[in-house]
């Protein structure tokens, strides 16, 4: 069977799940009456809460007698871990760019790790139904990126196919038709059938895939050989260990799905079954003569935190994780498949240091721990500093916006403080693109202060560039913070009275404790309030002064804004019903001996 393996690549909400769905439709491969909903593919719920795709997914299509292996990749170079392993199943990608936005950040990321893999280039310009779309400027804006990533003359001659993901039709030209049978024509036409080289079995797995039933499964490509059921593999690792395991089962991805198969041949995708402690990475080769494919490298974490169990008084009150022992098998659970992620111990035995992408890259691992029932306390996000030829460095990124022109002086008053240089401005209609080069610690907090001071209209993207030397401080949060007094709940008579001091992160009636941030301050530096005061009761009533309290609703936070939020002495308490803000140190007097010692040293 002819076979075309393809993986699509784009920047984030570019519509690459939705055209994965609109494939799955074409070839048929659901029962006309099934139901089947949007962005098939994104079944994680936190992958359908935010609208973004976080891990890689495989399905298969039959279209005219051709197999065709599609692979829906993240567009968030948080996850940019996820693309570059995936890329290895491929032989060409679908490049998809909005008709309006034209080529962004993180296209140019995807793109290139494409190109230095030698992978035959489609592009689709999705979203031309929109009212102030530009297709043809932004095709002269592709074949720029692809000139200046260093494209070769093959890659620079790609075809272009335009259309409508929503309303489900691509042709080659700007004409509306009422299919997607020219895109798979051209998958068909322009990627090349997988090469296959002669010699015994060599296949790298590139992912891995679990099942209740049968324990850890390796996914990957069949780059020669063919592998069959019961056959004695030889599992080369990545440290040069090569041991000897038998294959219990194979499957091909079918649909949505995958069909058991007794053999696969070189050039198809398929998942093994058996196999006991691999890694991503690893080579399934012939046993008598092995042959290792080179290891899959991934770019180094820029960010680190400190996880460590929750040690707040209401410990345990809510999640069935909360031991150090719980946590650390987790994490390094996690990294066995999260190949950016790296976990190393701490100075402590309850803490460990995390190393991700960034803080999205953190803040889903968080949430999805937080969901399984951990319990656990985060620190402040750090960037990791490295000694350069004796000069300490930090890493730089490229940050792009796109914001209404009237905005565009705030985004570069609020960049340059945060130690950013301007390299582009250009007007886009009625849209300014601006683009700095900024320090990642610039970052963090970065969101939340610009989608305030725009009006929530700034379109932030950014992507790693590289490590230069040290920029010296970046101003952190003016504004202190107001710290609860006692354990107990909070009344609504103390809230009323404490508003004009701050604005509440708590409503009346929640459980609070000594050392927990209940409010921001609205001044400079910590206040210590007492918030769960009740009212005295007399029996005396005046008129007018027993009106009812009006307290301003709580401000709500989601995790990534309080990782953004919080200072160095500063940590988030995370259980599976609550999130909270705390001091690392909850005693009052231990705190004022703690800052007293660090006033000493810096003296």
């Amino acid at each position: 069977m002819n076979i075309r393996n393809i993986a699509i690549i784009a920047h984030v909400d570019h519509g690459k799940t939705t055209l994965v769905d609109k494939i799955l439709h074409t070839t048929k491969v659901f029962r006309e009456n099934q139901e089947t909903g949007e962005l098939i593919m994104d079944n994680n719920d936190l992958e359908r809460e935010r609208g973004i795709t976080i891990f890689s997914k495989n399905a298969a299509v039959t279209y005219n007698d051709y197999k065709i292996n599609v692979i829906d990749t993240p567009g968030h170079a948080d996850f940019g871990g996820e693309v570059e392993r995936v890329l290895k199943m491929a032989d060409g990608v679908i490049l998809l760019v909005d008709a309006f936005e034209g080529p962004m950040p993180q296209t140019r990321f995807v793109l290139q790790k494409a190109l230095q893999l030698h992978l035959k280039p489609i592009v689709v310009i999705n979203k031309v139904d929109k009212p102030n779309c530009r297709p043809d400027e932004v095709h002269d804006a592709v074949f720029e990126l692809f000139f200046n990533l260093d494209a070769t003359e093959e890659q620079l001659n790609f075809p272009t196919y335009y259309g409508s993901g929503k309303n489900g039709w691509f042709n080659d030209s700007l004409t509306p038709i009422d299919n997607i049978q020219p895109l798979l024509d051209g998958i068909i036409q322009h990627v090349p059938a997988p090469k296959v080289a002669e010699g015994p079995l060599q296949m790298q797995i590139t992912s891995l895939d679990y099942s209740s039933f049968l324990g850890r499964i390796a996914v990957g490509k069949v780059s020669r050989g063919s592998i069959k059921e019961n056959q004695q593999v030889a599992l080369m690792q990545a440290n040069g260990e090569i041991r000897k395991m038998r294959v219990k089962e194979l499957y091909v991805f079918e649909g949505m799905g995958k069909k058991k198969v007794s053999e696969v041949l070189a050039g198809d995708i398929c998942a093994v079954v058996g196999l006991e402690d691999f890694n991503i990475g690893d080579t399934i080769a012939d046993a008598e003569m092995p042959e290792a494919l080179p290891v899959i490298s991934v770019d180094e974490p820029t960010m680190s935190m400190l996880f460590s169990i929750n040690n707040s008084p209401f410990f345990g009150k809510e999640g069935k994780f909360v031991t150090s022992r719980h946590l650390r098998d987790r994490l390094i659970k996690e990294t066995e498949k999260n190949l950016a992620l790296r976990v190393e111990d701490s100075d402590s035995a309850d803490s460990f240091l995390v190393y991700g992408r960034g803080i999205l890259h953190l803040g889903i691992l968080i949430e999805t721990m937080r969901r399984e029932g951990f319990e656990l306390t985060v620190g402040q996000p750090q960037v990791i500093v490295k000694q350069i030829n004796g000069v300490k460095s930090e890493p730089f990124e490229i940050l792009v916006v796109d914001v209404p022109s009237e905005f565009s002086g705030k985004v570069i008053d609020m960049v340059t403080q945060r130690k950013g240089e301007m390299l582009v401005m250009e007007t886009k209609g009625e849209m300014q693109h601006l683009e700095f080069d900024i320090p990642s610690r610039g970052l963090i907090g970065l969101r939340s202060s610009m989608l305030t001071n725009t009006a929530g209209e700034a379109v932030m993207a950014h992507r790693f560039s590289e490590y230069k030397p040290w920029k010296g401080p970046i101003p952190g949060r003016n504004n202190g913070v107001l710290l609860s007094k006692t354990t107990e709940k909070t009344t609504a008579y103390s809230i009323d009275k404490l508003q004009d001091r701050g604005r509440f992160f708590v409503d009346p009636g929640e459980d609070v404790y000594a050392g927990q941030i209940i409010a921001e301050h609205i001044k400079p530096g910590d206040l210590v309030v007492n918030a769960t005061e009740a009212k005295k009761l007399t029996n005396h009533r005046a008129s007018g002064s027993d009106d009812a309290t009006r307290i301003a609703p709580k401000i709500l936070m989601t995790l990534e804004e309080c990782m953004e939020y919080i200072q160095h002495d500063e940590c988030i308490e995370v259980t599976p019903k609550n999130i909270r803000l705390r001091k690392n140190i909850l005693n009052e007097e231990d705190r004022k001996r703690a800052s007293k010692a660090m006033a000493q040293e810096v003296a």
